[in-house]
């Protein structure tokens, strides 16, 4: 059974810093393509991140440069360095396995066969 487990979510104040952890378990997370996912009530789940299995990174546009994905193998852990935070980074952050098509993003949610349940960020201005 595939779990992801989120953390490290929270309130901070704009230009602050969290990273965002993803602990699997059932599952490799360098065995194929890992993501970030925000969403807000009403919109659409985004992509903010991803990592493939060869260590490949893509991040979006709204976050290139202050968000930052990594990995770490011996610890099957996912992470989500967020720097130089903005109230409109202020979503619930999800953590996604075994996505496809990673080579052409943005990622797309339903190409991604595990979600974690989600972490909080607040940031507040």
């Amino acid at each position: 059974q595939v779990q992801l487990v989120e953390s490290g979510g929270g309130s901070v104040q704009a230009g602050g810093s969290l990273r965002l952890s993803c602990a699997a378990s059932g599952y490799t997370i360098s065995s194929n393509c890992m993501g970030w996912f925000r969403q807000v009530p009403g919109k659409e789940r985004e992509g903010v991140a991803t990592i493939t299995s060869g260590g490949t990174t893509w991040s979006a546009d709204s976050v290139k440069g202050r968000f930052t994905i990594s990995r770490d193998n011996a610890k099957n852990t996912l992470y989500l360095q967020m720097n130089s935070l903005k109230p409109e980074d202020s979503a619930m952050y999800y953590c996604a396995a075994d996505g496809q098509r990673c080579w052409a993003p943005p990622p797309v949610a339903v190409r991604f066969g595990y979600w974690g349940q989600g972490t909080q960020v607040s940031v507040s201005s």
